[in-house]
Order: structure tokens, then C-alpha cells, then sequence
């Protein structure tokens, strides 16, 4: 199955406007699946988890992929209709109750930090280094000239995990100002990209390394550095006594927030106003379920953890 822009989630604006959510209704009842999920998931959504559900149920997919920021205030504001909302990390889901449109969501698969890099990047033979071991990984990237990207902290969980990653280094190998050499300010428009163009910017060559999720970067078969579980967000026994010592502060909407980690787990759920309730369930239980797992592990990501939010 290709992918569309819409389902790469490039130039994805206010996605799902009012005035379709009539057609979508309609749409629903013909045997239509809507699917918003982390832009990350764009390959294993649409190669994989798609079309198995599309066999298994004869019912069509289609696959909205964004920051799950955005679109889980697209959902709570009414101004997007899905059966399924994907997220990575509980943050979005919160979004989502907070508005009262779930119950719960339940864990689907986990993945960690790593760095990806370009293999036609000019620095690419030490990037190999680090990503073998011989070279520490924070000096390669502060290289001068090499150009580093990652996806916007406002809207999406990998934006904010990049910097929690490199607060967690700045202390983990004692690199005080590594996060200011590297990324510059928690905003800062020269190094941000939409989470699914990131990747594909990658691979072009447009960018030398960029902040990435192991499982969607194993899944578009790039090169990358590995990083310790101390600073890749992997492990949830980690979150209290470690991980919680990282924070930044970001301007969301006016207001200064101070952010703290959450587990790099994807929880799914299924909103209030889905249209399509029954098959919205019936895609999160395939997720569940062995194929669903097996697909999950085919695409580069890591079993669930922790329990049901």
C-alpha cells in the first residue's frame, strides 16, 4: 500500500475540517477505519498494521499520521474524527481526557531514543564510529557544520524527548552545556522538521543526524547511534530515581510549562465520538494480539510495558 501525503501526514493542516465530518460519518458506515496515530508510526501503519487489518476485517484503512500533540488537540477540539488515536507517551492521551473523550488506553508496544544519521552525510564515517562505540557520540554531533534535526516540543512527544535526552547526557557523561552547543534554544526553527518529513530529510541527505525512535528508524532501515538506557527514556524502572532529574521548560500557548519524562510506550485508544466505534476496537485487539505483536516487532519495536492508563 503507498502512502499519500495525507497518510505520511505531510502538510497536514487542520487535518480533518468541520464540514467533512458529515462524509466521515458516511464514510464510517461504509466499512472505513480512520487511524490518527505518532508521525512516527508511518511505516509500520501503512505497510504493515493497515493492510493486515484491511484483510483481516474487509474494512479500509486509512491513516493519519502527526505529532500526537497535534492531534490529540485536533480530537478534543472536535475538528478531527477517528476510530483510533495512537499515541507515543501518556501526555496525549491525558489531552484526551482532560476532554472526556477516553476512558482508557492500553499499551501496545515501547521503543528508545537514538540518534539517526545519514549515510551520505559528509561526517558519516564518524558518525559509524560512534555508533560502534570508538568515538563518544556527543562530541560527533557537536561537530561544527553538521546540520542536526528534530520535530517541534510543542506539538509533538519526540520534539520534548530529544531535550531529555540531552539533559539526561549533559549529567550522565558530565557535558555541561551540550544541549545549548548542540540544539540551541528548546525552540529553534533552523533544526525543526515535521516528525514524518524528519526521517525522509535524513535519507536525502538534507541533514546529517536527527533525534529519532528506534522503531521508526529501524523501520526505514537508516543508520544509527544506539544510546545507554540512562538517556534513551527506554526503561520505566528508570523514571523515579533517574529520568525525572531531567526538565525543560517550554512556552506552550503563552504560558511557561516545566516538563518532566514519561515512558517511551504507545498506548492506543479508541474516542467517545469515534465514528466507527466496533472496528476502532477491533484494530486496537489486532495490535494486541500475536500478528499484531509480531508486526510490531517486525518493524523494529519493542514489546509493551507497564499497564493500562
Amino acid at each position: 500500500m503507498g502512502m499519500s501525503r495525507r497518510q505520511l501526514g505531510l502538510g497536514m493542516g487542520a487535518a480533518i475540517a468541520l464540514p467533512a465530518l458529515a462524509s466521515r460519518r458516511a464514510l464510517a458506515a461504509s466499512g472505513t477505519i480512520t487511524v490518527a496515530y505518532a508521525g512516527s508510526m508511518g511505516v509500520l501503519m501503512n505497510k504493515g498494521l493497515g493492510p493486515a487489518f484491511e484483510k483481516q476485517s474487509g474494512i479500509t484503512f486509512h491513516g493519519l499520521g502527526q505529532g500526537a500533540f497535534a492531534l490529540a488537540h485536533l480530537i478534543a477540539a472536535k475538528t478531527m474524527l477517528a476510530d483510533v488515536f495512537v499515541s507515543i507517551t501518556p501526555g496525549p492521551v491525558k489531552v484526551l481526557e482532560k476532554a472526556g473523550m477516553v476512558s482508557k488506553a492500553v499499551p501496545v508496544a515501547s521503543t528508545a531514543m537514538v540518534i539517526a544519521y545519514s549515510p551520505k552525510s559528509r561526517f558519516a564515517p564518524e558518525l559509524r564510529a560512534a555508533a560502534a562505540g570508538k568515538m563518544p557520540w556527543y562530541k560527533v554531533v557537536e561537530t561544527k557544520g553538521l546540520r542536526f534535526g528534530r520535530t517541534d516540543p510543542r506539538t509533538d512527544p519526540q520534539g520534548r524527548n530529544i531535550l531529555f535526552t540531552f539533559d539526561l547526557a549533559e549529567k550522565f557523561y558530565h557535558q555541561p552545556g551540550l544541549t545549548r552547543r548542540v540544539l540551541g534554544a528548546p525552540i529553534n526553527p533552523a533544526q525543526i522538521f515535521t516528525e514524518p518529513s524528519l526521517l525522509a530529510r535524513l535519507d536525502a541527505g538534507e541533514l546529517d543526524a536527527t533525534s529519532g525512535y528506534e522503531s521508526a528508524v529501524k523501520s526505514l532501515k537508516l543508520p544509527f547511534i544506539p544510546l545507554p538506557k540512562q538517556i534513551n527514556l527506554s526503561d520505566p524502572s528508570m523514571i523515579k530515581p533517574w529520568y525525572s532529574k531531567a526538565a525543560i521548560t517550554l512556552d506552550v500557548k503563552g504560558k511557561n510549562q516545566v516538563l518532566h519524562t514519561e515512558p517511551l510506550v504507545f498506548y492506543a485508544c479508541v474516542p467517545h465520538d469515534a465514528p466507527n466505534p466496533k472496528a476502532g476496537h477491533a484494530f486496537v485487539e489486532m495490535m494486541q494480539s500475536k500478528a499484531g505483536q509480531e508486526l510490531f516487532a517486525h518493524y523494529g519495536y519493542n514489546p509493551p510495558q507497564g499497564g493500562t492508563i
